[in-house]
């Protein structure tokens, strides 16, 4: 098994550069992990395994049977190594390097014949990102899409954020141009999340095929969702306020059409 002890080695400094630069994730095709649980996660639903990374004061060598890798993958680091590569305040003492997925619109199939499809428009925080893909998990919905993204998917943060479920969910990105023509040719009713001009959220039938539409708390969703739906929905609103984080908005209509579904 191989051991690096020094914090100048250059793999050391790709892993560095990987947590930091999305465009060395997208160049070289590999993105970091960190943690037992998200790594498994990773692992069971298919994620191609570089090298895994561990620093035996916090996850003794004989903790390696419980992730299914090959030895030779595995790499015992140093006190030093690990300080410089983990990104948790409280870790668990291994992280992994591996292979990213394409995510494009035209590889995603939908084997349901009434999906229900979570759509995101231009989400930056990787933090409602990863809280958009936990919600997504939960529900057990059939596919989440970014429309017109501003984060690669394997940014750490959002890895980080939704615990594992950026690996579980069926993800796809796209514009929204493309986005909406996917949805229409697959007679796919659209439901955006509005203000102005909208429904109750809950008069709505979601039990056919379905995408519900969530914009930025700042900006809201751009007009070619406006005209694209089916119905603008909106959640009512108590106290001041107008508005809430995308998340928190995402979680309730999700689950409102899970609701009516039955599951």
């Amino acid at each position: 098994m191989k051991e690096i002890t020094s914090p100048q080695n250059d793999f050391i400094k790709h892993i560095v550069t990987l947590k930091e630069k999305s465009r060395t994730r997208k160049k070289s095709g590999e993105f970091v992990v960190e943690g037992i649980r998200e790594l498994n996660i990773a692992l069971s639903c298919g994620y191609e395994v570089v090298s895994v990374l561990f620093y035996q004061d916090l996850f003794p060598f004989e903790n390696l049977k419980d992730i299914d890798v090959e030895n030779y993958k595995c790499i015992e680091v140093s006190k030093d190594v690990y300080s410089k590569i983990a990104y948790r305040d409280t870790t668990e003492g291994v992280l992994a390097v591996l292979k990213t997925k394409t995510h494009t619109l035209d590889q995603l199939a939908l084997i349901k014949k009434n999906p229900l499809i979570l759509i995101a428009e231009a989400p930056e925080k990787p933090g409602n990102i990863g809280a958009l893909l936990r919600t997504a998990d939960a529900a057990n919905i059939d596919a989440v899409i970014i429309a017109n993204p501003k984060t690669d998917l394997y940014n750490p943060n959002i890895v980080r954020s939704s615990v594992g479920c950026v690996f579980s969910n069926t993800i796809a990105t796209g514009t929204t141009e493309d986005i909406i023509s996917f949805l229409k040719d697959k007679n796919i009713n659209i439901y955006s999340a509005i203000l102005q001009e909208s429904v109750n959220y809950t008069t709505q039938d979601y039990t056919k095929p379905s995408a519900i539409v969530v914009g930025t708390e700042a900006t809201g969703l751009t007009q070619e969702w406006r005209d694209a739906s089916k119905n603008n929905i909106s959640i009512p609103m108590q106290g001041k306020i107008d508005s809430m984080n995308v998340s928190v908005a995402a979680g309730i209509l999700i689950f409102e059409a899970v609701r009516q579904r039955g599951f």
